[in-house]
């Protein structure tokens, strides 16, 4: 009995490690090989029902609807990214120049600035010290002001190497569309010999996977979208409180940029932070900090229960996969982890698999 046991927790151990070996395989390689066609498969689906709709509306061919509804897709998303695009690249041509006035105008002022008050009061306590102040406040300088030189080159650097993997891009983006195009028209010849292959068995599992990821994915989004919200509203009463200009804006994008798992809102809280403190607006600086303090302590409490209880995770299992996830694989892995622990959790309780108890 007890062998029986040991070898059963070993048969579930094995089980459990090939899942997750598959999944880091799937998420770390295949989904970036196969990621044109995966996206053209995405897109074809989500296009799959209005085609047909309109199809039987209009009385023409479903092949010729769908090839329109893709063509008509991949125009309104061209010409939104290409906006975007010229927006973003202006914006960054813009901030790329003026780092080294900022810098001459505003940071070494307010460093002198700051530097004088502390000589100030070292020169009362202790005069020898002034020169090795002098010193320390000499190499401070020269360092910030050789930081903001790299991180220039750096941005340019960047800028360029995604410049020069725009041949690859384009590519990829052609293989993308027409894939998408012979999906669309075959969409059901292709799924249906893909069906075929599949093993009886194993058919109506892969039905039951399919239902569950989709919604969950649903559910995830619609999560994210109310975290965001809420992330939205407390940038705004703060901003409003604090007295800074503009403040739906502002907050409308910090909170498009809090979904980042690395950055998230510190990646331009923490630095405005800084900034503020440097240029001696203490007070300013002093109700950022409390606002992304508010912001990080409410979003770490609510995001594992918003997120677990619409996936029926617990919430430490869901902070768990969270941090995993997102430490892994950034974006795909903040959303990836919890739905697939979600997905086991689902076929152990219809009884699909037998994973634990």
């Amino acid at each position: 009995m007890e062998y029986q046991r040991q070898k059963r927790f070993i048969i579930n151990v094995l089980f459990i490690a090939l899942i997750a070996l598959l999944v880091y395989v799937t998420l770390e390689y295949a989904l970036k090989l196969f990621s044109p066609f995966l996206i053209a498969f995405i897109v074809a689906y989500s296009l799959r029902r209005p085609s047909r709709f309109l199809a039987r509306s209009i009385g023409l061919p479903y092949k010729l609807i769908a090839l329109l509804m893709v063509l008509l897709f991949y125009c309104t998303i061209g010409v939104l990214i290409s906006l975007l695009g010229v927006k973003l690249i202006s914006a960054i041509a813009d901030f790329v120049s003026s780092l080294p006035p900022f810098y001459k105008d505003q940071i070494v002022p307010s460093l002198s600035s700051f530097y004088g008050e502390i000589e100030e009061a070292v020169s009362r306590m202790d005069p020898t010290l002034i020169p090795v102040l002098n010193d320390l406040f000499t190499q401070l300088i020269q360092s910030i002001g050789e930081l903001i030189s790299n991180l220039s080159v750096k941005i340019v650097a960047v800028i360029s190497g995604y410049a020069s993997s725009l041949p690859i891009l384009f590519i990829r983006l052609v293989i993308m569309l027409i894939s998408t195009f012979f999906i669309a028209a075959d969409y059901d010849m292709l799924i249906g010999f893909a069906a075929r292959q599949i093993p009886d068995r194993f058919r109506d599992l892969m039905r039951v996977i399919k239902r569950y990821v989709v919604g969950t994915l649903f559910v995830c989004i619609r999560s994210y979208a109310l975290i965001m919200s809420i992330t939205f509203i407390e940038l705004s009463i703060g901003f409003t409180i604090i007295g800074i200009g503009k403040p739906l804006l502002i907050a409308v994008l910090i909170a498009l940029f809090d979904i980042l798992p690395v950055l998230g809102t510190g990646g331009i809280m923490v630095p405005w932070i800084v900034i503020s403190a440097i240029q001696s607006n203490y007070s300013l600086a002093l109700g950022l900090l409390i606002l992304y303090m508010v912001i990080t302590i409410v979003r770490n409490i609510i995001e594992p229960k918003i997120v677990g209880s619409q996936i029926g995770l617990h919430p430490v299992v869901t902070l768990v996969s969270l941090f995993v996830g997102a430490q892994l694989f950034g974006v795909i892995g903040l959303f990836g982890f919890p739905i697939t622990l979600s997905l086991l959790r689902h076929l152990n309780e219809t009884g699909a698999i037998k994973l634990f108890k």
